[in-house]
This record gives C-alpha cells, structure tokens and sequence, in this order.
C-alpha cells in the first residue's frame, strides 16, 4: 500500500494497539493469576496493562475515552460527546486465558455514535486490521514485530475485499457463546435450499472473517457491549459491511445510554 495518506488519530490507534498487544504478550508468555469483576467476566494484568498503555496514547488527543476497563462516566455528561474514542484493551479476555490465541485490541473513533475509524490488532499472530470508514478504506497487515513503525505497516498492508457470493452460506459462530438463536439462524439458512458452513472465531476476529471475505455473515444473538463491536463496525462498514441491530433494522449505533447492544446481523449490503 503506497501514496494512501492515513488519518492522524488512526496513526495514533494503529501504534497504541501495537504497544498494547506487546504488554499483553509479555503477561501471555508467563503465568497470570484470573479475576472475576462485579459482573463475572475475567480480568487479567493484561486487561490492566493494555488499558493503561492505550489510555496513555490516546489522552493526548482531546477526544474522551469509553473503556471496558475505565471507570464509566455518566450518561448526563457522555451526551454530550460528539466524538469519543471506544476501547477494548483485550477482547476475548476467555480466549486469553484459553491460550487459543484469538484474543485483540478493539479501538474505535465514534462521531454522533457512528463508528469513523476502527483498529482491531491480534497480537498473538501480529496481524492488524484497521479502517477509515469515510474514505472507505480497510486493510489487514503481518507485522514482523509489535514495534513496527507505521512506514512499516503501510508497506505491509493489503485492502480488504469481502467475500463473493458463492454456493455455500458460511456463517461465523462464537468460540464461546454459540446460542440456541445463531443455531436457529443456521438452520432457517439451510431451510431455504443453502448449503450451511459454520466458521468459528472469538472475539472481534469474527468481524474481521466477513470484512476479508472468509465468511459471509456473523450473526450475533448473545450479550456485546459497545466496546467489543465498534472497531469491528468500522472496519466492516468501510467494505460496505453492514452491521444492522435486529430490533430496528438500522445500524448499531454508539455511546449509547446502555452501553449494552442488542442483537444483531453483519453482512453485505
């Protein structure tokens, strides 16, 4: 990728997830003691760590930050955010804990609660993705290390190119959560005469399966929050991947009251 001039704060995103994922791997690589917060979700050094590295980065813009791993500020003064940075520092914390290697680093620019920029990094394989939804822009790159300089993860980019519409329906399910739902979406998939394939995936990896066209559809009928589908939302919406809450038939939309998300479809328009 040459001549593509990249947005100040994706560059800012792009090397917060990068210094984040190397912390995460140093914690990754010895052992780790597992927490449960007030909601039963697992904690980690890593969560921490990453948090803090990110926040960090990202504090030295102006925009406010909604982490999963922040204290949350109320919904009196988020409001009033126009634009607002959305972070998840490890997503997949059980994939982590696993040692599956499908954990990332979710971080997303929001403006009027639409996604603009999204950056999802795995670095237990040194793969980033990330995305400029207004210039329609989203590329995937292997790094060599997680210091890469961004001149390095320019020249290391490729475009993602969704997948073509082909006989078989493949269908990305959770590592974790594969709900009776999604076992019902399949099977009024193969009700109509479609052949059914199920790709598994955790965390925000299953956005990325559709934007680089090794999945047609990711269907979610569980719990997300904001945090865990922003970056993934950006980096789908800039391949015109949808991601359409079903209660509305309108996109997700972001810095919400609830942080929590209804359920929802990603597939192409």
């Amino acid at each position: 990728m040459t001549g593509v001039e990249i947005d100040k704060n994706l560059v800012i995103a792009v090397e917060a997830s990068l210094k984040a994922g190397e912390a995460i791997m140093d914690v990754y690589e010895t052992p780790f003691s597992v927490e449960l917060k007030d909601d039963k979700s697992p904690l980690t050094k890593a969560d921490r760590k990453a948090n803090e590295i990110i926040n960090s980065f990202l504090k030295e813009t102006p925009i406010p930050i909604i982490s999963e791993e922040n204290k949350q500020i109320d919904f009196s003064r988020r409001k009033n955010w126009n634009t607002c940075w959305i972070v998840d520092p490890v997503d997949g914390t059980k994939e982590f804990i696993k040692r599956n290697g499908e954990f990332t680093v979710n971080i997303a620019l929001v403006k009027n609660g639409v996604p603009q920029l999204g950056v999802i990094y795995v670095p237990a394989i040194k793969r980033l993705y990330f995305a400029d939804v207004i210039k329609k822009q989203a590329f995937s790159a292997e790094l060599p290390f997680h210091n890469a300089k961004m001149e390095d993860v320019i020249n290391a980019s490729k475009s993602l190119k969704p997948k073509k519409q082909s006989g078989t329906v493949e269908v990305v399910g959770s590592r974790s959560h594969m709900s009776q739902e999604t076992l019902d979406f399949v099977e009024s998939l193969k009700k109509t005469g479609k052949a059914v394939s199920i790709v598994s995936k955790g965390s925000s990896l299953k956005f990325c399966l559709v934007a680089e066209g090794n999945a047609d559809v990711y269907p979610r009928f569980a719990p997300t929050m904001e945090w865990d589908t922003a970056a993934g939302h950006a980096i789908c919406n800039a391949v015109g991947i949808d991601v359409i809450a079903e209660d509305t038939k309108e996109p997700l939309l972001y810095n919400k009251e609830n942080l929590l998300n209804p359920w929802f479809i990603v597939s192409k328009r």
